[in-house]
């Protein structure tokens, strides 16, 4: 339940690019009771994974206070799998040996120590309130002019 007396903290996520690699953007909702607050950016090269990573990071680093009940809903297959299947165990355990975006995943295990974080997978583009808001946030965010460097992207 996290603090005493406190509810779930629902987290909707989208990331998007403009090809893969492109200019992408990501976007969060978090509400909590009658609270609702949205986030959005974008970079001028990047990955879908990418950002759809930088999505739930994003909301998670937004919570204020410790211990909370987060539950996170994604379209993304490669976040909530990665974290549901143990695939990030592993490779932390391989030391992240020749894995793509370490680090975020690192952002996002020191963001997530901090709640009780549980995942909800589900389909895009398919008309989803808050998933659908999360894309057009998205989109709007890399559609933006002057946007700045992922600088953690590899394209290697």
């Amino acid at each position: 339940m996290g603090e005493t007396g406190k509810g779930s903290i629902f987290l909707f996520t989208d990331g998007a690019c403009s090809g893969n690699p492109g200019p992408g953007g990501y976007a969060a909702i978090l509400r909590y009771g009658r609270y609702e607050k949205e986030f959005s950016g974008g970079f001028r090269l990047t990955t879908n994974n990418r950002m759809e990573l930088l999505a739930v990071i994003t909301g998670l680093e937004a919570i204020r206070w410790e211990h909370a009940t987060v539950e996170v809903y994604s379209d993304s297959s490669y976040v909530v799998n990665a974290v549901t299947k143990g695939w990030l165990e592993k490779w932390m355990a391989t030391g992240f040996s020749k894995k793509k975006n370490e680090d975020l995943w690192r952002r996002y295990m020191a963001a997530s120590a901090r709640h009780n974080v549980s995942f909800h997978w589900i389909k895009g583009h398919a008309g989803h309130p808050e998933n659908e808001r999360c894309d057009a946030l998205a989109v709007a965010a890399y559609s933006k002019e002057g946007l700045p460097e992922d600088e953690g992207y590899d394209p290697e």
